[in-house]
């Protein structure tokens, strides 16, 4: 990200500026009461959050990764378990894996929407893995191993093709868990059931990250899982605050990611403004696909199919001159931003799985050539315009094509 820019990456300070009476309220309510931890803040956004992503329930806890851990446990991976996800992702995403006891192993993405390739995720499942007679669950031929879950990454604010994902699930009974960390509101026209639905309520549960640059972010850490199933809420409350039913009564070993009161409240007044403000993104991504449609033979826009709504946390194109142009746009004060730079299978803790270059081509392209340009709810015309013809100087000048 280029600091002190003059069009920054990402704009943090006028929203809550906007909002800044609004939210000093909720410091002063939280002094005045001591409610730090838990409380009214806390079960009031996570009422008004489980409507906005329209599921029965929603469990705040300290962060995305909580929530996709505590997910992961609840919902049954035990260890040892395989869990598929994506390469193109925050490590995040395979922390939350190892951490609640699996092993992380991967499908490539899409080549246009950068999410799970359905197709991919087939093949995985039916030139790896065998079936158990006796249980019919899937297992692993090399590793010996069961498969028992999927973690689809909503990337960049879009959904991935959940129709194809949840069938091959179903047939092969495997637990869907989204990644919903940059998808605060995106949506998915589900064929099957011939009716949108929102991002978080398609798996059997879903993590959501409320980190400050989020669509819907705190003012620090946050995070939710949001699901249909009232048992596994309730397994998800226990496993944020040390397994407990009620006060010092331990049903299970838990962990310290609560919520706090503050941050909820924060969350519960911002959620107000998420739909306006992911309109204003998608009004900006418009803008972008117009202005730099000229630059087709040299930049990748993004794609939005037609089954999903993005709210646009990120919009990424790709150019194989990715240094050259962040230096162009920096030097003409143009903040951006790299994600992700390299795939989580050849991250430094994952050399263990025995991955290499070339494994994932299309998630190695994307990583390779990804730039984020600045995108946020008060972008305004006139610096998209600038961005845009920084961009075109700088394809003026010879860049190999995308």
């Amino acid at each position: 990200m280029t600091h002190n820019a003059k069009i920054p990456f990402l704009d943090l300070v006028t929203p809550h500026l906007e909002l800044q009476d609004e939210l000093v309220k909720i410091f002063t309510s939280a002094l005045r009461t001591a409610a730090f931890v838990g409380g009214p803040a806390v079960e009031g956004f996570e009422r008004d959050f489980a409507q906005f992503c329209e599921v029965g329930h929603c469990v705040g806890v300290n962060s995305g990764t909580d929530a996709l851990r505590f997910a992961l446990i609840a919902a049954g991976v035990q260890q040892g378990d395989v869990v598929l996800t994506v390469p193109m992702t925050f490590i995040a995403t395979t922390e939350a894996i190892t951490q609640a006891g699996a092993r992380a192993d991967f499908v490539d993405i899409d080549t246009r929407s950068y999410t799970m390739d359905p197709e991919k995720l087939r093949a995985y499942l039916e030139t790896r893995c065998d079936v158990n007679k006796e249980t019919g669950r899937l297992i692993h031929r090399d590793l010996h191993r069961p498969v028992t879950a999927v973690i689809p990454v909503h990337l960049y604010g879009q959904t991935a093709d959940m129709d194809a994902i949840l069938k091959l699930a179903a047939r092969y009974k495997m637990i869907v868990i989204e990644d919903a960390c940059q998808a605060h509101g995106a949506e998915y026209f589900s064929k099957k059931e011939n009716r949108w639905r929102k991002a978080g309520s398609m798996g059997q549960a879903a993590a959501f990250s409320f980190y400050p640059g989020k669509n819907l972010g705190a003012c620090g850490e946050g995070g939710a899982v949001t699901t249909h199933d009232e048992q596994l809420a309730r397994k998800i409350r226990m496993l944020r605050d040390h397994g407990q039913s009620k006060k010092y009564y331990h049903e299970m070993e838990g962990y310290n990611g609560r919520l706090d009161s503050i941050q909820a409240g924060i969350l519960q007044v911002k959620l107000r403004h998420l739909a306006e403000w992911n309109d204003k993104r998608r009004n900006a991504a418009a803008r972008y696909q117009e202005l730099l449609a000229p630059m087709a033979d040299d930049i990748k826009v993004p794609f939005e199919p037609n089954w999903a709504k993005s709210i646009y946390h990120l919009y990424v194109i790709l150019t194989r001159d990715r240094d050259r142009l962040i230096e162009h746009l920096g030097t003409a004060g143009i903040g951006t931003g790299i994600h992700y730079p390299i795939p989580v299978h050849l991250q430094t803790p994952y050399r263990v799985l025995g991955y290499k270059e070339g494994d994932f081509p299309v998630s190695e392209r994307v990583a390779a050539e990804a730039v984020s340009l600045p995108m946020h709810a008060h972008l305004s015309p006139e610096q998209q315009r600038l961005i845009a013809e920084s961009l075109f100087a700088f394809m003026s000048l010879g860049m190999p094509a995308a």
